[in-house]
């Protein structure tokens, strides 16, 4: 496997400045990509400053908003020249909790969060890679389709699924390829910015307790997965080397299919 896969491309990554979005931006610059980090976490350029030696950029963007989608595929343009890939990886359930517990807006929250940072990222994307004559679109999705305590973020996942081969048979005309990962549980260092900026009361993290039990025992390996063990699979369907896979929705749950 070549180290290099990603020389010449100009690759945009959401949700870089934390968890596997962090390491799959790091690892994509490492492998020659000219990458932007994007994430509405100011210090995400100071994550893309790790990147020694390589062609990167941070730029604060809330992709919740279809402005701050389509500002950051255009700041890659002005920066880059143009764009060949976007892997999409914000998102996460912020709650826990049954679903008769969650409140309306907090039901709204977790679609906000979850599914429109992918649907408008995969709109705004759509005529740079066009003008490119193609790319890759690679969403970050999740196993929790299937799962307990958190309903809303199930039902943005199952959106980002039907988004990735919806939009894949669409534009497979135009050469461009639309894939996912489907993560399971993953064992990741603690965020700076916690997506509960509201903080968990006791009886969430019991009900998160619960969840984490079921995602540990749906597993073919009793365990979570590490944070390498998700990127390697992301920037595979990121390569060249997955030319002839598109509409797929990969799980990497260690044996859990969601």
């Amino acid at each position: 496997m070549s180290t290099q896969r990603f020389a010449g491309k100009v690759m945009v990554v959401t949700g870089a400045a934390q968890g596997i979005g962090r390491s799959v931006a790091l690892r994509a610059a490492a492998e020659g990509g000219r990458v932007l980090f994007v994430d509405r976490a100011d210090f995400v350029s100071e994550v893309a400053a790790e990147a020694k030696g390589a062609d990167t950029a941070g730029f604060v963007a809330d992709l919740e908003t279809y402005e701050g989608a389509a500002s950051a595929m255009a700041f890659a343009v002005s920066k880059f020249g143009g764009i060949d890939v976007l892997i999409n990886g914000v998102g996460g359930a912020i709650r826990m909790r049954p679903f008769g517990e969650f409140e309306p807006a907090q039901i709204d929250a977790e679609i906000r969060r979850s599914l429109m940072p992918t649907l408008y990222t995969c709109h705004a994307v759509l005529p740079h890679l066009l003008k490119r004559g193609g790319g890759t679109i690679v969403n970050v999705s999740s196993n929790a389709t299937r799962g307990i305590r958190r309903v809303p973020y199930s039902a943005a996942k199952g959106g980002v699924n039907a988004i990735t081969q919806s939009l894949a048979m669409e534009y497979a005309e135009h050469n461009i390829r639309v894939v996912a990962t489907a993560p399971g549980g993953t064992d990741a260092p603690p965020r700076r910015v916690p997506r509960n900026t509201a903080g968990d009361s006791e009886q969430e993290k019991a009900w998160m307790g619960d969840a984490v039990k079921q995602v540990t025992e749906s597993t073919f390996f009793k365990r979570y997965g590490s944070i390498d063990e998700q990127v390697a699979p992301i920037l595979f369907l990121a390569s060249d080397e997955a030319s002839y896979i598109t509409g797929s929705v990969l799980p990497v749950a260690g044996g859990d299919t969601g």
